[in-house]
């Protein structure tokens, strides 16, 4: 899979006698025309690509399917080619790590337009995370302007808008 970026949050000045928590994750960019399936979380007031981590044992594409079904309810995945990945440095907030290396593998899919019902975490729930089909110009230009203008931005809206 090609690479993407790695980015580094600006708090991290160095790596050296950090100990770092790593975690595999997986995205999906599911496109229909000019529309692309994101998450809107009303916490962040952002947009944000469906998936998450990688549970032990798992393998990538079974992650992908099961954080895409359950975050958006999409029904008929198909067509799952690799994208690229992106790697991320930043602060952790537990004590058993100093930082976080995220490593997400990003997948383009198509999906059935109409959504089933999906099965969101507590925490997801609580941010008040919403699956949309949004215009990919607006979702895009949406997120720039959160970026730039709101102190409550998420940490992943930066891999989010690249």
């Amino acid at each position: 899979m090609r690479h993407l970026r790695t980015a580094t949050h600006p708090d991290i000045e160095h790596l050296d006698q950090c100990v770092i928590k790593q975690r595999t994750a997986t995205r999906a960019i599911c496109i229909d025309g000019e529309s692309i399936l994101l998450m809107h979380t009303e916490r962040y007031d952002d947009y944000t690509l469906p998936g998450g981590g990688v549970d032990e044992g798992e393998d990538l594409l079974n992650a992908l399917v099961r954080e895409l079904e359950e975050e958006t309810g999409a029904n008929n995945i198909r067509r799952i080619k690799p994208f690229g990945l992106y790697e991320e440095f930043r602060p952790w907030y537990k004590d058993d790590a100093d930082v976080m290396h995220m490593i997400s593998y990003c997948y383009s899919c198509h999906v059935d337009k109409e959504l089933g019902e999906n099965r969101l975490e507590g925490y997801e729930k609580t941010n008040g995370m919403v699956p949309r089909w949004v215009n990919i110009h607006d979702a895009i230009a949406h997120n720039q302007n959160t970026i730039a203008n709101s102190a409550k931005k998420g940490l992943s809206i930066e891999r989010e808008t690249y």
